[in-house]
């Protein structure tokens, strides 16, 4: 049986590697680590299709150890006691986020011996999925969307014949996961000979779909979900709703995003919203399934129905670009702590009115507006 086009085209070094620039670009944290193989366990945290699996083989490859691979969906307890017993090997657990406390906790004491290196695989936030004891001993990489230039390129690597017009929507229609490009690119190929928009579209139409947690659909749902709320559609958020409970997803991973939905899209409009998605999070967590369901129903609607507002959101990210391209910029002296004399003689504190006081930013962002 031939191997996956998404398999065969895999790069085997960094210099093959597309994307990630931050992390694997020249003199980046990952690059530096893999060039000096220095030995680790971290987490690589990100959305689907953007070399999580590929890095974590290239990293083993430089260290010239073992790899083990499992996945956190289907492991079980010997493949587990097996996969710690090579000393120095690197085990690679995609979809870490789906092992519960027990399993990690099991993984600890041999992460923190050094008997292996870990390198977890997450589209979840780790914070949430990851117990405190084996995420402290993880460093955490965030990967990005894979681009549509970098998309460009890693079709153009496949060397099939495909027109502009179809590669344009082959890139729009993954949405920044190159696995999902690349497996309908090699399905299209097999089925229809040429690579065009109508036979993409035929290909993905025909595709057999059904839920699956660790697949492309999973994504697909909740994205339509979280836009049926956005859109302020009950009835086809209800809807994206059943179709992720009856398919047995976990009612906390529905629950968080209503909770991450109620600041994102509603926030002042509606403050109330929070509150409410919280306590659906906290129903989930305290009923569980099955009944839980109908508190995510109930939240829901609540959510569709409530006016949207996205200014403390967006202010903030214009605040947080201002952080990264600015870097750390002084603290007015009015606003610093001054708990020393010394402190008061440098004139911490100096001139500071707790009230009523509009000029408190650095003074490069003096008079910026951000909400």
């Amino acid at each position: 049986m031939a191997e996956p086009l998404a398999f065969r085209i895999r790069p085997k070094n960094l210099d093959e590697f597309i994307g990630q620039t931050h992390l694997v670009g020249p003199g980046q944290p990952l690059r530096v680590a893999i060039e000096q193989k220095h030995h680790f366990s971290f987490v690589l945290w990100g959305p689907p299709g953007v070399g999580k699996t590929t890095l974590a083989k290239i990293y083993a490859a430089a260290l010239d150890a073992p790899l083990i691979e499992i996945s956190a969906v289907s492991a079980g307890k010997d493949e587990m006691r097996q996969a710690v017993k090579t000393q120095g090997a690197v085990l690679f657990v995609d979809e870490i986020h789906r092992f519960n406390k027990a399993q990690q906790d099991f993984l600890l004491p041999y992460v923190e011996n050094g008997t292996i290196i870990l390198i977890g695989a997450t589209t979840e936030n780790p914070s949430f999925e990851i117990i405190s004891p084996l995420l402290s001993r993880c460093r955490v990489f965030v990967l990005n969307e894979l681009s549509e230039i970098e998309m460009s390129k890693i079709i153009d690597r496949c060397q099939l014949t495909i027109d502009q017009s179809a590669k344009q929507w082959l890139i729009n229609m993954a949405n920044g996961d190159a696995r999902q490009a690349l497996t309908l690119l090699e399905n299209t190929q097999s089925l229809y000979k040429s690579i065009t928009v109508e036979n993409l579209k035929k290909t993905l139409q025909s595709k057999y779909l059904r839920y699956d947690k660790a697949g492309d659909e999973h994504y697909n749902i909740i994205s339509a979900f979280i836009k049926s709320m956005r859109g302020s559609n009950p009835d086809a958020a209800l809807y994206y709703l059943a179709r992720m409970v009856d398919a047995g997803e976990d009612p906390l991973f529905i629950a968080r995003r209503m909770v991450v939905f109620a600041s994102e899209d509603i926030g002042m409009a509606q403050p109330t919203a929070l509150v409410v998605a919280n306590s659906v999070f906290q129903a989930c967590q305290t009923i569980g399934f099955p009944e839980c369901q109908e508190n995510l129903a109930h939240g829901v609607v609540y959510l569709c129905l409530a006016k949207k507002d996205r200014s403390a959101y967006d202010a903030y990210m214009k605040a947080l670009a201002d952080v990264k391209q600015y870097g750390n910029l002084p603290i007015p002296l009015k606003l610093r702590n001054a708990p020393t004399k010394l402190m008061k003689d440098l004139s911490y504190g100096k001139d500071y009115h707790p009230y009523g006081d509009t000029d408190l930013l650095p003074e490069q962002l003096k008079d910026k507006k951000y909400y």
